[in-house]
């Protein structure tokens, strides 16, 4: 993978705040989960990864942000807690 995952996570926030629709959220979270298991990295950064996203969608408060970022920011932190479940199913590699 070309961007370090920080670097990686802090474009994909970027994409969710200013999606223009919960539609448009799950299709960036989907996309990047299928990117993150294509590049084959092991379960367990994966994991980690979608631990750091939800820390980091869960630090943003609701007097900061437009009615569509908190939105799109509740509909991420749904469809990541989904991928987290999904992913504590499989064993790690």
């Amino acid at each position: 993978m070309s961007l370090s995952l920080t670097a990686y996570r802090t474009k994909l926030i970027a994409k969710i705040m200013f999606a223009s629709s919960q539609d448009e959220v799950k299709r960036f979270i989907d996309t990047a989960m299928k990117s993150l298991e294509q590049y084959k990295l092991n379960g367990h950064i994966i994991c980690r990864f979608t631990d750091k996203m939800l820390d980091e969608l869960e630090a943003f408060s609701p007097f900061n942000k437009e009615a569509q970022q908190w939105s799109n920011i509740k509909m991420a932190r749904i469809c990541f807690n989904q991928q987290k479940r999904k992913l504590e199913k499989v064993p790690q590699q």
